[in-house]
């Protein structure tokens, strides 16, 4: 252990300051497909009866309409985020009428690209801006590819905590800077070790063949209907999955924020020619809102993000210009198909002692080489991490992927044991053990199981995840909310209804004025 982590550890657990680590904060973003009763997309619009996707916080939609998105407040204790999650899917089970709730990342049996709908927010020019950007999505990435489903996990560290961490550093940086720039290291840390994620808790091995659409592809045959590879954790998080050829070469640096920052505005308004051969709109109307290499800043898919939380129309790199990093988004975790949340309370605390080490533990500067080293450990465990013997690039050479991930868990029981302390028991060493267990038995890992499982639906992916998602409907309707529940939900379905109404009929002005303004807000200070 360095020697900053070993004194961080020591001046969080004391006394004095232990209790600053229950007022960080935990949040779950869980996306999931609506299918129909026999597996296959349904394109009907996103129901009425679950709200506006553009104003509901908690019922949304991402990329399709057919694409749900469930939002849980951000808690102290992971444990209930996870209870409000649980009563987000009882509700919305509860109003599908004759739909279910995919239970893989990988997207059901998917119709024709023309077909799947686009998520449609209304017509006041914020519902517009988000419809024409998926628009462009679209065009530049194919709709097939805007149906994966994962799971995101938002972590934050008590801004009193930071300040004890700073105060003893003897740092003279700002409150603001010291923080925002210890995220970024927390980022910088999670690259290096986010392989042992897609090992631990990858769950996408295999996929239907009809999601490729005759893309080239270095799959392996299961059955006429599925698509895998042998070793694979997670072809979720792989090029077959969120892959894109115009963001290849733009790994925004994570040495401080503000070149994170800079990295991805100079990409907002960098030219790209094939997006400017199929220009901003065709037939008077919008198809996408510009064509630069990336449409907004979000539009490149990243592992982590920092994010800080964002007012009506701010851009989200000017909400972190403005007010700093206020959190970090986890965005690599794949749905899990046997948990009916997506995710299990085991893994979300395994994930909290995962993250508070990244945190305190010492996060040496990254270069071209390290970030180059960092990309290839994770695509290969995404594709290959289950091969026995499998070698990895540490700082002193080659290491077999057990081996590290060994080492890895003996630092991360330091942080398990201190979130223990905290009067949960033995919860965070107990999920610590089961991981271990994946890393001495590949068979434990969720990946290894979808496999297995596959030969139970005679090797098929789309009869699996249907099984799936129809047990976990079950689950849900065993288990009605209760009248007070149900009532909330309802009432927060028809204000968001009357929010997104009230946007539109007090719009004003013209929406291609809109656009330009909303492209022109990218700070002063990032536009050189």
């Amino acid at each position: 252990m360095s020697n900053l982590f070993t004194r961080r550890l020591a001046l969080v657990a004391s006394d004095t300051h232990r209790g600053l680590l229950n007022q960080g904060r935990r949040g779950i973003e869980r996306e999931t497909l609506r299918v129909d009763m026999s597996g296959k997309l349904a394109i009907d619009p996103h129901p009425r009866a679950l709200g506006s996707a553009l104003t509901n916080a908690q019922i949304t939609t991402d990329y399709s309409e057919s694409l749900l998105e469930f939002i849980t407040p951000a808690e102290h204790d992971v444990a209930t985020a996870l209870e409000e999650l649980d009563r987000i899917h009882r509700f919305a089970n509860a109003k599908l009428d004759h739909e279910l709730l995919w239970s893989q990342s990988m997207p059901c049996t998917l119709p024709d690209e023309e077909d799947i709908p686009i998520a449609w927010y209304g017509t006041s020019h914020i519902g517009r801006i988000k419809y024409v950007y998926r628009r462009g999505l679209a065009l530049r990435y194919g709709k097939a590819m805007q149906c994966i489903a994962g799971l995101h996990y938002n972590y934050s560290l008590s801004e009193d905590l930071w300040r004890v961490l700073k105060n003893d550093e003897k740092s003279t940086a700002d409150d603001k800077t010291y923080q925002s720039e210890s995220y970024i290291a927390l980022i910088r840390n999670f690259q290096r070790y986010s392989w042992l994620l897609m090992y631990l808790f990858g769950a996408s091995p295999a996929l239907s063949t009809h999601f490729l659409r005759g893309r080239e592809h270095e799959l392996e045959t299961l059955s006429d209907d599925t698509l895998y590879l042998p070793y694979a954790t997670s072809l979720r998080m792989s090029d077959l999955g969120y892959q894109n050829n115009a963001q290849a070469g733009l790994m925004p640096p994570y040495n401080d924020l503000e070149s994170y920052m800079r990295s991805l505005s100079r990409a907002v308004r960098q030219a790209y020619p094939a997006y400017e051969a199929i220009g901003t709109r065709r037939d008077g109307e919008w198809i996408q809102l510009n064509t630069n290499l990336l449409q907004i800043e979000n539009e490149y898919y990243a592992t982590i993000r920092p994010k800080r939380v964002i007012n009506s129309g701010e851009r989200p790199v000017e909400a972190l210009c403005a007010r700093g990093v206020q959190y970090i988004e986890v965005r690599c975790m794949d749905i899990d198909p046997f948990e009916p949340l997506g995710i299990s309370l085991e893994t979300s605390r395994f994930l909290d002692a995962f993250l508070l080490f990244c945190a305190l533990d010492d996060s040496p500067l990254t270069n071209a080489v390290t970030n180059k080293r960092n990309q290839e450990n994770f695509a290969l465990v995404v594709k290959e991490g289950r091969r026995p013997g499998l070698m990895l690039q540490g700082d002193d050479g080659a290491i077999d992927l057990q081996t590290w991930g060994l080492q890895l868990l003996e630092k991360i029981q330091a942080t398990a044991t201190l979130l223990d302390a905290q009067g949960n028991e033995q919860q965070h060493s107990n999920a610590l053990a089961i991981q271990k267990g994946k890393l001495l038995n590949s068979a434990l890992t969720p990946s290894a199981r979808v496999l297995a499982a596959l030969q139970t639906t005679d090797k098929s992916f789309e009869k699996f995840g249907l099984q799936q998602s129809m047990q976990h409907a079950e689950y849900f309707r065993q288990r009605p909310l209760s009248a007070d529940e149900n009532t909330y939900f309802e009432n927060l379905a028809k204000e968001s209804i009357a929010q997104q109404e009230e946007m539109e009929r007090t719009q004003t002005g013209d929406f291609d004025d809109f656009v330009l303004a909303y492209s022109q807000r990218t700070p002063r200070q990032l536009c050189d």
